[in-house]
This record gives C-alpha cells, sequence and structure tokens, in this order.
C-alpha cells in the first residue's frame, strides 16, 4: 500500500508551537512494494514517526493516508488496519506478553480470527520463514538471544502477512551471518510477497544493500528524500546534519573529486571492484 503524510506534526508535549514540535510539518510519498530507510541523528524524531504511521500515537496536526485509512487527531485505526500493517519494536521483549514461542507467534492467528486448525502449520512456517525451527517452539521468548528475539518477534507479523512492515533498528546486534540473511529476508518479502517495508536504521553500510528509497529527517523535518544513489552523493550534505555516507560511495565521490573520473554507485564491493577493472582496461 503507498502512504501519504501530509504536513504532520507532532510532538510529546502539548501545546508547544508547531514550528518547535518533534515532528513539523512533515509532507512526503513512501511508494508501494519499494524499501524506504529512514535515517537521521537520534533526536530526529524516526521512531516517533514510524509510531505515528503505525497508529500508535495520532498526530496533533496534519494527517496519514494508508491504503484507505486516514490517520489524524479525529480518527483512530480499528483491527481491520492492524492486520495490514506489522510492526516491529526496536526492542522486541516490549511486544512480548506470553510464556512460549509458540504462544507468542500464534497469538495473532487467534488475535485475527485465522482458522484455528492452520495455526500449527502457519506458526512453524513463520519461523522458518525468519530462520528458526520448531525447535523453539516451546521456548520462552524472553530467553532467548537478542537475534532471536528479534526473529521471533518478526515471525509474530510475518504470521498474518501484513501488507506493510514497520520495523525499527531491526538489526541492531546482529553480525554479519545474520544481517546476510535478514538482507535476503526483506528482498524476498519485496520481490516474492510484495510487501511494502519501512526501516529505521543507523547502519548505513547495511541499508545500502537493499534500499530503494532513503528519507532523510533532521530536527523533525525532511532535508531530502529520493533513490539511495541520489541521497547518498550528497555527502558533503550528509556530514553538515551528522551522518555519514556508504564508504564505496565516499571512494566514488573522492575518484570525481581527484581525478574527474564517475566510477558509478555500486550495492557491493565486488560490483564496484569489477566496474573499476572494466575502466581501467
Amino acid at each position: 500500500m503507498e502512504i501519504k503524510v501530509d504536513k504532520l506534526s507532532f510532538d510529546y508535549q502539548k501545546d508547544i508551537p508547531i514550528e518547535k514540535r518533534l515532528i513539523n510539518k512533515l509532507s512526503f510519498t513512501i511508494e508501494q512494494d519499494k524499501i524506504t530507510v529512514i535515517i537521521g541523528k537520534n533526536g530526529s524524531g524516526k521512531t516517533t514517526l514510524l509510531e505515528l504511521m503505525n497508529g500508535l500515537l495520532k498526530p496533533q496536526s496534519g494527517k496519514i493516508i494508508i491504503g484507505d485509512y486516514v490517520i489524524d487527531k479525529k480518527n483512530t485505526v480499528d483491527k481491520e488496519f492492524h492486520k495490514k500493517v506489522g510492526f516491529l519494536f526496536q526492542f522486541p521483549e516490549e511486544q512480548f506478553f506470553h510464556s512460549t514461542v509458540e504462544k507468542e507467534i500464534g497469538f495473532s492467528v487467534d488475535q485475527f480470527q485465522y482458522r484455528v486448525n492452520e495455526k500449527e502449520k502457519r506458526v512453524k512456517e513463520a519461523l522458518l520463514l525468519v530462520g528458526l525451527n520448531d525447535s523453539y517452539l516451546k521456548r520462552d521468548p524472553l530467553t532467548l538471544s537478542n537475534v532471536e528475539m528479534r526473529k521471533v518477534a518478526l515471525a509474530s507479523i510475518l504470521i498474518y502477512n501484513p501488507k506493510v512492515l514497520f520495523l525499527d533498528e531491526p538489526t541492531v546486534g546482529f553480525d554479519e551471518e545474520n544481517k546476510k540473511s535478514f538482507l535476503k529476508l526483506i528482498k524476498r518479502l519485496k520481490k516474492r510477497y510484495h510487501k511494502t517495508i519501512i526501516m529505521v536504521s543507523h547502519d548505513i553500510e547495511f541499508i545500502h544493500k537493499f534500499a530503494d528509497e532513503i528519507l532523510v529527517l533532521d530536527n523533525g523535518k525532511l532535508i531530502t528524500q529520493g533513490d539511495k544513489y541520489e541521497v547518498f552523493k550528497q555527502e558533503k550534505r550528509m556530514k553538515e546534519i551528522g551522518l555519514t555516507v556508504p564508504k564505496m560511495i565516499q571512494f566514488s565521490n573522492l575518484v570525481y573529486e581527484k581525478k574527474g573520473k564517475k566510477i558509478g554507485y555500486r550495492d557491493e564491493i565486488n560490483d564496484l571492484i569489477k566496474d573499476i577493472y572494466r575502466y581501467v582496461k
């Protein structure tokens, strides 16, 4: 589903002037079936924006349109809305309520009234989708590692097949192997299952490998939005607001600055090396 944000403003303090609010007159569109990553320094309003788009917070002014749903200070979202969107919290233990992984993941099947005879099958399929097997079913989710908890929390969302996924810092604490498997999963969710994915992350090197669009926030305002290459090539502008750009793009920018040669931008270092080799030949 496409998401439209129109003149959105919000602050946790009431009666604060609009120009000083944490989210300040934001307007943008997130396209359907794309992976959009929101970046910005700490305190720029990224997580708050996710919670507003998910209906966990209500705007003080402006509105958010997700499919047929309008979220503003008057309208509240219902159960049908939450069947269409899923939210992965930065701290997954905050969304655990049950004593076993099986019950935790299966809760959504009960909540949204799916057929009970499909429950066991759907729980196992959701676990496998995130890279865990059925040996986890009887374990207490709060005894798992940080990475395993995130996977269980994601499985508890994917089981009800939402069209939109909001992910808040989903790879914090992941090693490179887990990042690679998560990268494959995100690409699969987009290409095979046609999910619209909105993610907050500080991991610039990681998001460079899969993001379609980048949305940059600073002090609650939209600084820039666009194709990741168009956004990340603005290295000077990123530095001014306390952000870095991927090392490969830094290198490409340096070659252009020093030698006047454009060698392009790539997601993987191997692709960049191939381009340089072809250019040298």
